[in-house]
């Protein structure tokens, strides 16, 4: 596979904006992540989330993007850029089939201010646009409420439910799918 760039032109609206992950971004990525909300649907290790982590995913996050599969960025506020808010990802990208996945999360400190719903649209808009893909599918536990609606305030429908879908902390867990057509998009 060909290697993804990132968004060039950075993406951004006058609020939120999506650059590549830094090193310096470390310390921010690892408190944010280490919210108890991230950590319940969002760590699937049964082992606890460290600084390591962080910088091991940085690096597979790096292979990805150069072997085409994913693209990783740093939501942060368009005024001061380097005052990291949460990630945003395009994974699972495959051109054959012209569809990927889209992942997200927010550090409590950016919750509950539509900054979600809006690096949602921007890379949504970028994946459509940019890598002419025909679907976009955002996963989330059922009872992951917050992004239940952020998907359904950017217009992905609701398809289905996996049922035990995902080994996660020694157990399996569910999956709630979402998908996304180009001039869906809300």
């Amino acid at each position: 596979m060909v290697a993804l760039s990132f968004p060039n032109p950075p993406l951004a609206d006058e609020v939120v904006a999506l650059r590549p992950w830094r090193k310096a971004d470390i310390p921010q990525r690892f408190a944010g992540f280490s919210d108890p909300v991230c950590l319940r649907f969002s760590w699937p290790c049964s082992e606890p989330f460290t600084e390591a982590h962080v910088r091991a995913d940085l690096e597979e996050h790096e292979r990805g993007r150069l072997e085409g599969r994913e693209v990783n960025l740093a939501v942060v506020d368009v005024a001061a850029r380097d005052h990291v808010w949460g990630g945003a990802a395009v994974y699972e990208v495959d051109g054959e089939r012209s569809c990927a996945s889209l992942g997200f999360w927010l550090a409590a400190h950016a919750r509950g201010r539509g900054i979600a719903t809006r690096a949602v649209r921007l890379l949504a808009r970028w994946c459509f646009d940019r890598l002419e893909l025909a679907r976009l599918q955002l996963t989330c536990a059922p009872d992951n409420e917050a992004s239940r609606r952020v998907a359904e305030r950017c217009g992905f429908s609701r398809e289905g439910l996996l049922r035990a879908h995902l080994p996660f902390r020694g157990a399996r867990r569910d999956t709630v799918v979402y998908g996304l057509l180009p001039g869906e998009l809300r």
